[in-house]
């Protein structure tokens, strides 16, 4: 083991990506304690959200809390869940052979796009070229190549679908967005750019039923005003610049550890996070607490979960103290640990996925445990014959916010680069035991679920 209720109405599109600032300003106004120990609605109301989702759950109802706080829904789930027990992933089908006609070897799977007919859209980011398989799998052309064309890509990260069909692609080294179609040999470019030195990024590209396209501004270091945060640049069905916004908890200050003129994070500080949901707005979360923010036209749904963070074991975190030390002294022998420790636990989650029907996944943090280091060398500074591992795990939340439950992926099963996730089917890059790049569709199974 390793690891659609509710649509956002095409109707009401937004000019501007104002429902991101009111989800920001939101978390603000609303301290830490809000919405805990509220009443539990009646079981009639906790059954009639129990009855969503495609898999039809195996008899355990979740004991859920609504209140309105301003504008604010609170769904808190104090308990259970829909599925009622774990959930995995079943392998459908998969593309990608270890030998055999070119088209069906990848290099390195870097992004995915699958459209409403199930098209896949692979891009290989290895080669620098995006290929497209039917719903079968069936090899059907390939778009782009590494060059300085048009049609070419200089380091092309990530990939997605507008809703008339036309193909989004991230070309970082350049800053520009290119877009393929809607005809066969129509190519577009909208050039963008950054505010600091940063320019590649491993946030996904972002579209929405609205044909709007929400690109990162990676931000970094920008003379002289010193560290520019993160920002979202949103563009228009045809390219134009719409609006530019900071993104959630741009500003916040994570713990560091630093010495001199260098710095970085200290492990397992919580951290903010944000996806965009099919309808435009903002998914986002800062993952010191289990509360997930969505924000909406008339206001925010915040998704609530009772839980306990995951530990932070004594072995792993002198493991991490002591490699981070090690390795550090070789360049500069009085260099120390100065800033704060390591915490006892793990936040929350880690990230944020919303699916193409609205569910959201979460990608959780889980207590790790001891391995075998099997490529263990003592001469190379910072190493250690252990290594901690933790088990992958999401836990899926419809649109409304009903906890339907926790999903754990099988062996294989990659989180990166962002897998797709549409009702019960899941596209995801996977590597099998001699390390063959693949990418798999799989079905959501519950344990003691029957299936529509």
């Amino acid at each position: 083991m390793s690891p659609d209720s509710l649509r956002e109405d095409p109707s009401m599109p937004n000019t501007t990506f104002t429902p991101a600032i009111s989800a920001r300003a939101a978390r603000r106004e609303n301290p830490p304690g809000i919405g805990h120990g509220l009443p539990t609605l009646a079981s009639a109301l906790t059954l009639a959200l129990a009855a969503c989702g495609d898999v039809n759950p195996s008899g355990t109802n979740a004991d859920v809390a609504i209140d309105t706080i301003g504008d604010t829904v609170v769904v808190r789930t104090l308990s259970g869940s829909v599925w009622g027990s774990v959930a995995t992933l079943v392998p459908e089908a998969s593309i990608g052979e270890l030998e055999g006609a070119e088209e069906y070897l990848f290099g390195s799977i870097s992004s995915i796009a699958v459209d409403g007919d199930r098209t896949v859209y692979v891009l290989d980011g290895q080669a620098q070229h995006v290929r497209v398989f039917d719903s079968e799998g069936t090899y059907v052309r390939t778009l782009g190549g590494p060059g300085e064309g048009p049609t070419e890509f200089t380091r092309a990260e990530a990939i997605a679908l507008l809703p008339d069909g036309r193909l989004v692609v991230r070309d970082a080294g350049i800053k520009q967005l290119k877009v393929f179609g809607p005809g066969p040999d129509e190519v577009d470019q909208w050039p963008y750019s950054t505010s600091g030195t940063m320019s590649y990024s491993s946030i996904p590209l972002y579209t929405d039923v609205h044909g709007r396209t929400f690109q990162t501004d990676p931000g970094g270091w920008s003379p002289p005003d010193g560290f520019e945060p993160d920002q979202i640049i949103v563009f228009g069905p045809d390219g134009t610049h719409l609006d530019t916004i900071p993104e959630p908890w741009g500003d916040y200050e994570e713990p560091k550890v630093e010495w001199e003129r260098m710095s970085f994070p200290v492990p397992f500080s919580p951290y903010g996070h944000w996806a965009v949901a099919p309808g435009g707005h903002l998914v986002s979360a800062f993952s010191a607490d289990y509360r997930i923010d969505v924000a909406r036209d008339d206001g925010v749904l915040r998704i609530e979960r009772n839980a306990e963070p995951p530990r932070v074991p004594e072995g792993e975190s002198s493991s991490y103290r002591d490699g981070l030390t090690e390795q550090y002294r070789t360049q500069m022998p009085d260099w120390r640990w100065q800033g704060p420790p390591i915490p006892d636990h793990k936040p929350f989650f880690s990230e944020l996925v919303a699916g193409r029907g609205g569910r959201i996944w979460v990608k959780l943090e889980t207590e790790a445990s001891p391995v075998e280091n099997p490529n263990y060398d003592p001469e190379r500074p910072g190493d250690s014959p252990v290594r901690w591992r933790s088990e992958l795990r999401y836990d899926v939340f419809e649109a409304d916010g009903t906890y339907l439950g926790t999903v754990d992926p099988p062996d294989g099963y990659s989180s990166r680069p962002t897998p797709v996730f549409d009702g019960d089917l899941v596209w995801a890059a996977s590597r099998d035991e001699l390390g063959v790049p693949r990418l798999v569709r799989y079905r959501i199974k519950v344990e003691g679920a029957s299936e529509d």
